[in-house]
């Protein structure tokens, strides 16, 4: 029996359970042999473990201070199988920078300054910086806030969370190859898709290739899931992420639908009008629909809405301030790109919200015998 100090914190939308490196590399146990003891993943339920049975639940970071000058934390992402032993370490995740940021402050990892904290993060994943800044008045960081996000009624901390640079992250180019659309062929035969990497590589194809319109309940979208699915993996080999005898990846690159706005209703009857947001977008998260949308994939739509030639921008109301609200199942999420000097793809900008919830020592059952 292994013991393991845990921090859980709402990021956003997703719930990530936070070890410092130190502790977990001092277990003497392989990292992830650690996170699907402890939380269980073997069971769908995740009912022996920390994890919440779902993909936007069952996340972890890895945290230590950067020796990098510029930087300030570095942090390994791990989606955590649920049902399936296999933790997947290829994406980032944009709620759990969210809330790297504020264990940062208040871990003393950042020096606080007043009014406002700054944490530079690195993500050793994909190697995107991102940039998370937190309220920090007088000097002391924030135990609560007001700060609310599509998809939880909680309030918490606000998080201006900023992807620095993000075109290109993980494969070098915001078009891996070199095409606005490509053509992959999916359970029905071929299917135009746009292939993106921003934030995070993207797999975007129009709602109605898949007979959809792009407002659909999360069970509604949930029919076109499989299809996705096996399309996510020809993106992968498309955009040079895997090869054919690779293991089949859930996690990247995401995947998801695009459609022109339309009035509809969010997963809590809230009536969402045509002209209140410029794209409709349904996202797969991991093997079901995503409740709401990853951050990553908010910076992969904003580059590929403002890409001409792509789907995305094909169906996207363009605006002049480099804006993009997005029609998500929760509600109208906002990105916002801010042009970057030397040549740099535009940093997008989004408001998050965390809140910590639990600080504990995970009492985590690893069996013998599977050293670091």
């Amino acid at each position: 029996m292994l013991r393991l100090q845990g921090e859980m914190i709402r990021g956003g939308t997703s719930k990530c359970w936070i070890f410092a490196h130190h502790d977990v590399a001092a277990t003497g146990v392989d990292v992830d042999s650690v996170l699907l003891a402890a939380f269980n993943a073997a069971d769908p339920r995740q009912i022996d473990g920390v994890g919440g049975a779902t993909s936007t639940t069952s996340k972890a970071a890895i945290v230590q201070i950067s020796a990098e000058a510029d930087v300030d934390i570095e942090y390994a992402f791990a989606q955590v199988g649920v049902g399936d032993e296999r933790v997947e370490w290829a994406s980032n995740c944009g709620n759990c920078a969210t809330a790297v940021a504020l264990y940062a402050v208040h871990h003393g990892l950042v020096p606080i300054t007043a009014d406002a904290t700054t944490v530079r993060m690195r993500n050793v994943n994909t190697g995107a910086r991102l940039t998370g800044t937190i309220p920090t008045p007088r000097g002391i960081a924030p135990d609560e806030g007001m700060a609310l996000v599509p998809g939880t009624a909680a309030p918490g901390v606000p998080v201006l969370l900023g992807f620095e640079d993000p075109a290109g992250s993980t494969t070098g180019r915001a078009l891996p190859t070199g095409h606005a659309v490509d053509t992959l062929t999916g359970p029905e035969g071929p299917v135009e898709a746009t292939l993106v990497d921003a934030g995070a590589p993207a797999a975007l194809f129009e709602a109605k290739a898949f007979g959809l319109d792009g407002t659909e309940s999360l069970t509604q979208f949930a029919a076109a899931v499989p299809a996705l699915t096996v399309l996510r993996r020809q993106a992968a080999l498309t955009m040079g992420l895997a090869k054919e005898n690779d293991p089949v990846s859930h996690a990247v690159p995401k995947v998801g639908i695009v459609a022109r706005p339309a009035s509809y209703r969010t997963t809590h009857g809230i009536l969402v009008d045509q002209d209140e947001y410029d794209l409709a977008v349904r996202m797969v998260s991991m093997h079901a629909p995503h409740p709401a949308i990853g951050l990553t994939s908010a910076v992969a739509l904003a580059t590929a809405a403002a890409t001409p030639g792509t789907l995305a921008h094909r169906v996207a109301r363009q605006t002049a301030d480099g804006t993009l609200r997005l029609g998500t199942p929760a509600g109208v999420i906002t990105a916002q790109a801010v042009p970057a000097p030397d040549g740099a793809s535009p940093t997008v900008l989004l408001h998050r919200a965390a809140r910590r919830i639990a600080r504990a020592e995970l009492l985590v059952p690893v069996l013998e015998g599977r050293p670091a």
